[in-house]
């Protein structure tokens, strides 16, 4: 049995796996953010709950860990931003602990339990407050070691051009330190920051997504721009990864004809043709995070123990 957290900005959910089909999920605590003896303490009362001793932690944390020097960075939650988190937790803890990126532990949990089930290579894709993402060859994480793979929200790859009459696209500062990365435009405040740009008119992405379905036509130039910005980049990630599904999860997932006409429009964009969709809902609703880490850490233990 493995304990494992989906750790977030504003909470961290625990929950015990004994296989990869029985997660017990847990209520919600909130993070301490600055404060990391606080945050220590979170988890060992998470673990205190369990109803064995666990073999390991694994966690899902919405940051990324550098493959080389094992440091964290988790801009949203300054007590644990910078740290070998997987080595300070150890220390305090005193149990072998593995942690992922939240986007990866979605992909994986969509690789095993959800709609990348007999997929041999799934590109979890996430259309949230930003774009991120994960990738899974043959049931394994590409980034189990930490690393960067999959992260198409973050690279120059903005059209300057986009939509029907072509409107100029600024390349917007990104988080990451870049411009024009996908992330300032495919998530829900990217297109609030198209609507802005061609309406001069702020709105919620759940306003213009309403107004888009309800036939409204400066909404629908915004989806045009939206899709002429976000699907040739996801078509360039499955044309170099070979994915052949791409769970989507995070808000604009809800969005249903939102995915169906992405879908389309990668489709239209990629080598491999498909009769099928590619671009797809995610199926793993409830605690993806939750779940991947939960795979991830019980099969860690697997490998352990078969090493041992």
């Amino acid at each position: 049995m493995i304990v494992s957290f989906d750790i977030g900005g504003s909470a961290i959910k625990g929950g015990f796996a004994h296989s990869e089909t029985e997660i017990t999920a847990l209520p919600r605590r909130a993070t301490p953010g600055n404060d990391f003896a606080a945050f220590i303490d979170v988890m060992r009362d998470i673990i205190s709950q369990a109803p064995e001793q666990p073999e390991g932690l694994a966690l899902s944390i919405a940051g990324v860990v550098d493959s080389d020097s094992q440091k964290l960075t988790c801009a949203n939650i300054p007590c644990i931003h910078g740290r070998r988190l997987a080595e300070d937790l150890q220390t305090a803890l005193g149990y072998p602990v593995l942690i992922a990126n939240d986007a990866d532990c979605f992909a994986m949990a969509e690789a095993i339990s959800g709609a990348g089930r007999g997929h041999r290579i799934v590109f979890g894709a996430i259309l949230g407050t930003g774009v991120g993402g994960g990738l899974v060859s043959d049931g394994r994480l590409v980034n189990a070691s930490g690393g960067f793979a999959g992260e198409w929200g973050h690279a120059p790859v903005i059209a300057a051009h986009a939509g029907n009459p072509p409107v100029a696209i600024p390349a917007y500062p990104c988080g990451c330190g870049q411009v024009g990365c996908v992330d300032t435009v495919g998530g829900a405040r990217g297109m609030e920051r198209l609507h802005l740009l061609l309406h001069g008119t702020n709105l919620s992405s759940e306003e213009i997504v309403g107004l888009w379905l309800a036939g409204d036509a400066g909404a629908a130039a915004t989806l045009d721009v939206y899709m002429d910005l976000v699907a040739p980049p996801l078509a360039l990630a499955v044309n170099i990864t070979g994915a052949t599904i791409v769970p989507v999860g995070g808000g604009l997932s809800n969005v249903e004809p939102l995915l169906t006409r992405l879908d389309e429009a990668v489709r239209k964009r990629i080598l491999r043709k498909f009769d099928r969709p590619l671009v797809v809902p995610s199926q793993c609703r409830i605690e993806p995070g939750l779940i991947g880490a939960a795979l991830l850490g019980l099969r860690d233990v697997e490998e352990r123990r078969r090493a041992a």
